[in-house]
């Protein structure tokens, strides 16, 4: 694999500091290759603006089109350029963080935002039939991609009865309308939890299982996501009724439901 390890938290001591050293580790030992966007060693800057696009500050700016004619352009700003070369050079994604208020925190949110422009990321239409092509098509189809979160929850608690709800819900956001709009594919997410109240076993357990889970990265089936443009939804991309079985929200763009992404290791 050629990886690359997307990571945001703020200390590289902390228990997610400690695994991303021990994943990198772990792909070392198993021959593969990687790049690191350590987003806060980087002083990454999450904020988009103008100077992202060279954008003349006389006129309006319209987000979609300005990062769209800067991509083709060549006039992103270096950082910018800078990740993108990482991503198209790697055939996997890691993210990995701490779940924050039931999401990415702000500093990933903002890589995405400056990343992902149009062009690069998405906005290939199908000529046949001018559908957009994304959710499972699209610029990044062909690439892997796995979610890496700690938590401070109990890992029960974020499963489907769970007071914070499920995290494959919780990470639909990112797995389903960023990587998979873009057309990666994602296997299941691994959860840390408990991660504010970890012993020494506690990490040994959680660095056995991303060792494992990066082992068997490549040949992991991915969330069993619909697909945009195979039938399933309707000319206004309304899921078919017949399709839904019961389903509503998250669980309805799924072919199958998904392995629950609280379990623990047996």
């Amino acid at each position: 694999m050629k990886v690359l390890w997307l990571f945001a938290h703020p200390d590289h001591r902390s228990l997610s500091g400690a695994l991303k050293t021990e994943g990198l580790r772990t792909l070392d030992a198993h021959g593969h290759r990687h790049e690191v966007s350590d987003l806060h060693a980087m002083k990454w800057n999450p904020v988009v603006d103008a100077d992202d696009y060279a954008h003349d500050p006389d006129d309006r700016l319209r987000i979609g089109d300005a990062s769209e004619r800067a991509y083709a352009e060549g006039r992103l700003s270096p950082d910018i350029r800078a990740e993108q070369e990482k991503l198209a050079w790697a055939d996997t994604l890691v993210v990995q963080f701490p779940l924050w208020w039931y999401g990415m925190p702000a500093i990933l949110k903002g890589w995405f935002d400056r990343v992902f422009v149009k062009g690069f990321a998405f906005g290939l239409t199908d000529p046949a039939t001018g559908r957009p092509r994304r959710y499972g098509d699209g610029k990044l189809a062909g690439k892997r991609a796995m979610v890496v979160v700690t938590a401070g929850a109990r890992a029960a608690t974020l499963g489907p009865r769970g007071v914070n709800g499920d995290l494959n819900d919780l990470l639909f956001p990112l797995q389903h309308g960023t990587l998979w709009y873009t057309g990666m594919s994602v296997v299941p997410p691994l959860l840390i939890p408990s991660a504010d109240r970890a012993t020494g076993e506690d990490y040994e357990t959680a660095a056995l299982r991303l060792r494992e889970r990066l082992r068997t990265l490549p040949t992991t089936e991915p969330l069993p996501f619909r697909h945009q443009n195979t039938g399933d939804y309707d000319d206004e991309l309304l899921l078919h009724p017949h399709l839904a079985g019961g389903h509503q929200g998250p669980a309805a763009h799924y072919t199958t439901p998904p392995p629950p992404s609280h379990a623990e290791p047996s």
